[in-house]
C-alpha cells in the first residue's frame, strides 16, 4: 500500500531531504501511513524527518510504533525533543512507553516528565502488568447530576480538548462515584434547563481498574461500546479504557496465544526486535521437554516389541494412526481453547461438552476407521485390517476426548489453555494412540504380551 502512495514528487523530497515541504506535502495522510513512510527512512533521515513534524503528529505518530521502534527514536531524539514528545502523549499511551523502556532510559524519561504526568504515570504503572488499570486513561469528561444540561455543556467545552473522547459523557456525584453514562447526543437535543439526573437512564457498564485486559476485550464485544469507565471497588470513577487500545490488547492476545499454541514463549518485542538468542532461549524449553515427553512413546514402542516382531505390517501404520490422532486432537483442543477464552463455553460446562466431543469423536472415528480397515486389508490382510480400523476408532476418539478435557484442566490450575495446542497435544496422543494400538494388536491377534 505504501508503495503506492510514494509517488515521484514525494521520492524526490525525500532524496532531496526536504523535510519540511515533505510534511506539507503528507499534512492529509492518515497517521499509520505517515508512520510507515517514516519507518522507510533510514536511521538518520527517520529523526530528521520525525522532528519536522507537528506536535500532535509527532504524538499521534510515535504512539503508533512498536515498542522496540519507540526506544529507538527516544534515544536519538534530545532531552528536550523527548520531554516535549512524552507531554504530547496520551496517559495511557505515556504509561505503555515507559513500561516497555530499557531500566537506564526508563529513569532517563521519568526524569523528562512534569509533576504531574510523573503523578499519572506512576498511578497507572501501580496496576497489575495485565490489567485494565494500565490501559485506561484519566482524560474523560464528567459532569455532575445536579447541574443542568447547559452547565453540563458549558463544561463539556471547557474540558473536551483534553478528553480521550467526547462522544460519551460520564455522570459522578459530589465524591466522584459513577451514577450513569450518557451519549453526547443526549445533552444536545434535550431541554437545556432540564438537570442531569432527568435524562438519566440509570442504564451503564464498567469495569474494574484491577481486571483483566483479556475481559475488557470480551466487554467491548459483547456491548459494542468506544469506551468503558474504569472504577474502583467503591464505584468511584479513575479513568475510561478506549476500544483503540483494546484492539491492540485484542491482537497482542492473538499473537501470544499463535505463540503458545506452537509451543512458543510470546515474543515481547515483535520478531524483528528479537534476538536470535531470545529465539533460541523462547523456543529450546518446549522443545526439551516434549522431548522427555516422547520417551514414553519409544518406551510403549519397546514394551510391545514382541508384538511388532510377530506381525510386522503393524509398523506401516504406526505413523498413520499416530498423526491422525493428533491432527484430531489438535482439532479439537484449538476450538476449546478459542471456546474458552472468548466465553463461548464456561468451565462448568465441562462433562457437557465431553459428552458432545465423545460422540464428534465417534462419528470421525468410524469414517476414518473404515477407511483404515480398507488400507490395512490391502496391505496387511483381514486380522491386520480389523485392528487398524478399531485402534484408529478408539485413538480418534480418545484424542478428541484429551484435546476437549486437557484446555479445561490447565484453565483450572490457572495455565494458559493455549499450551494445549499442536505440539503438547500431538505429543500426548502419540503416546497414547501406541498403547492403544498395540493392546488392540496384542488381544486382537491373542500375542499375549
Amino acid at each position: 500500500m505504501l508503495d503506492n502512495l510514494i509517488k515521484p514528487e514525494i521520492q524526490e523530497l525525500i532524496q532531496n531531504r526536504k523535510w519540511k515541504d515533505l510534511r506539507d506535502a503528507i499534512e492529509e495522510w492518515p497517521i499509520p501511513e505517515i508512520a510507515e513512510l517514516m519507518l522507510s527512512l533510514d536511521k538518520h533521515d527517520r529523526v530528521l524527518f520525525f522532528r519536522t513534524l507537528s506536535r500532535q503528529q509527532e504524538a499521534e505518530v510515535f504512539a503508533y510504533l512498536e515498542s522496540d521502534q519507540q526506544n529507538a527514536l527516544l534515544k536519538e531524539l534530545t532531552d528536550s525533543e523527548s520531554k516535549q514528545l512524552l507531554a504530547s502523549l496520551a496517559p495511557d499511551d505515556r504509561a505503555a512507553v515507559i513500561n516497555e523502556l530499557p531500566a537506564e532510559l526508563t529513569k532517563q524519561m521519568l526524569n523528562l516528565l512534569s509533576p504531574t504526568d510523573l503523578r499519572e504515570v506512576r498511578e497507572l504503572l501501580g496496576y497489575p502488568e495485565e490489567s485494565v488499570g494500565r490501559l485506561m486513561t484519566p482524560d474523560y469528561v464528567d459532569v455532575r447530576h445536579q447541574w443542568t444540561i447547559r452547565q453540563a455543556l458549558e463544561h463539556i467545552r471547557k474540558t473536551a480538548r483534553q478528553s480521550e473522547t467526547i462522544n460519551v459523557v460520564y455522570v459522578t456525584d459530589e465524591k466522584g462515584k459513577l451514577i450513569d453514562v450518557l451519549d453526547i447526543k443526549t445533552f444536545i437535543i434535550n431541554d437545556p434547563d432540564k438537570q442531569v439526573k432527568d435524562i438519566m437512564d440509570d442504564v451503564f457498564v464498567s469495569i474494574s481498574a484491577y481486571e483483566d485486559r483479556e475481559v475488557a476485550v470480551q466487554m467491548f464485544q459483547k456491548y459494542d461500546k468506544i469506551a468503558l469507565p474504569v472504577i474502583d471497588s467503591e464505584g468511584v470513577l479513575l479513568g475510561i479504557v478506549t476500544v483503540d487500545d483494546v484492539l491492540d490488547v485484542a491482537e497482542e492476545e492473538t499473537t501470544e496465544d499463535f505463540h503458545k499454541g506452537a509451543a512458543v514463549a510470546p515474543l515481547t518485542l515483535g520478531y524483528h526486535g528479537t534476538s536470535i538468542l531470545a529465539l533460541f532461549s523462547k523456543r529450546i524449553h518446549w522443545l526439551i521437554i516434549l522431548v522427555g515427553v516422547n520417551l514414553i512413546s519409544s518406551g510403549v514402542i519397546e514394551h510391545f516389541e514382541e508384538v511388532l516382531e510377530a506381525a510386522i505390517a503393524l509398523a506401516f501404520f504406526i505413523p498413520l494412526l499416530i498423526d491422525s490422532g493428533g491432527n484430531s486432537g489438535s482439532q479439537s483442543a484449538t476450538i476449546m481453547v478459542r471456546a474458552i477464552a472468548t466465553g463461548d463455553v464456561k468451565l462448568s460446562e465441562w462433562m457437557r461438552t465431553a459428552g458432545k466431543e465423545i460422540f464428534v469423536g465417534l462419528c470421525l472415528g468410524v469414517a476414518m476407521g473404515l477407511a483404515s480397515w480398507l488400507l490395512g486389508l490391502w496391505r496387511g490382510g483381514f486380522e491386520i485390517g480389523i485392528v487398524v480400523g478399531l485402534a484408529m476408532i478408539c485413538i480418534v476418539v480418545t484424542a478428541n476426548l484429551i484435546g476437549t478435557l486437557l484446555p479445561f484442566i490447565l484453565t483450572r490450575l490457572n495455565i494458559d489453555p493455549a499450551v494445549a495446542s499442536s505440539p503438547l497435544i500431538t505429543t500426548i496422543v502419540d503416546a497414547t494412540g501406541l498403547l492403544i494400538y498395540f493392546s488392540i494388536a496384542a488381544a486382537f491377534l491373542d500375542l499375549g504380551l
